[in-house]
């Protein structure tokens, strides 16, 4: 009975926000999409798959919604080929993940370890959903590296605080593009910049060298000069 007054309640905040007998996609008001940010939603309810989904667009995200960890890994690549189903956002970069907890196959903790684990998408911000409320599951999430645990059914105010995870994430995907750029250019300009002086220095040697050599008296020239009467005199004087 509480499973399917849950069931209810979620239909009725999907009717809220346009979700049933409503197929056309969310505009802004203008009539254009205007997503900044994009979101990929798991979750093996079709009806909170289908809710998230409207919520988020409502909010100006583009969206992709998937049924299992396995799919999502597969979306980005890290599960074999990249899924060519994927809703039609297959070239989009994934700006956070959203993750119902309790699946089938592979739960939303472990997809969450799988993307931290993964070098290309530990900066993505995952965001994990429950319809249980376990204080065990939420510290195992947070300290695991998730940025929010959301109780279902998720609500707009919920998703009005996805964008701050986004731009974090956004931020440190580009922290860490610039440092792996400087070390590239660094590990490229070092090398040149140490011949160039080197070369410097030696020049001026050279230089160097070569003045206090034309500046300087030869042997043969000092020869000469003390061979002179002038020079014999001076001696003998």
């Amino acid at each position: 009975m509480a499973a399917a007054g849950t069931e209810s309640l979620r239909w009725n905040l999907a009717e809220e926000v346009g979700v049933s007998g409503c197929n056309r996609n969310i505009v802004n008001g203008s009539g254009s999409v205007s997503e900044e940010f994009h979101v990929l939603a798991v979750d093996d309810s079709i009806v909170d798959r289908k809710l998230i989904e409207r919520l988020l667009k409502s909010s100006s995200f583009k969206v992709t919604a998937v049924d299992s960890g396995t799919r999502a890994l597969q979306y980005l690549g890290l599960g074999g080929e990249k899924s060519s189903s994927a809703v039609g956002f297959n070239d989009l970069k994934v700006n956070l993940i959203m993750t119902d907890y309790s699946m089938p196959g592979m739960t939303g903790y472990e997809l969450l370890k799988k993307i931290k684990e993964s070098k290309a998408f530990k900066e993505i911000p995952v965001v994990i959903m429950s319809s249980e409320n376990v204080l065990t599951r939420i510290h195992s999430c947070l300290e695991e590296g998730a940025e929010d645990f959301l109780v279902k059914p998720v609500k707009k105010s919920d998703v009005t605080k996805l964008k701050d995870f986004m731009v974090k994430g956004d931020q440190a995907e580009k922290g860490k593009r610039r440092s792996i750029k400087r070390k590239v250019e660094g590990d490229f300009v070092e090398p040149k910049m140490a011949t160039a002086t080197n070369t410097t220095i030696a020049s001026s040697s050279e230089e160097d060298q070569s003045s206090s050599a034309s500046h300087s008296p030869s042997t043969s020239s000092l020869s000469s000069l003390c061979s002179s009467p002038s020079c014999k005199r001076s001696r003998l004087q």
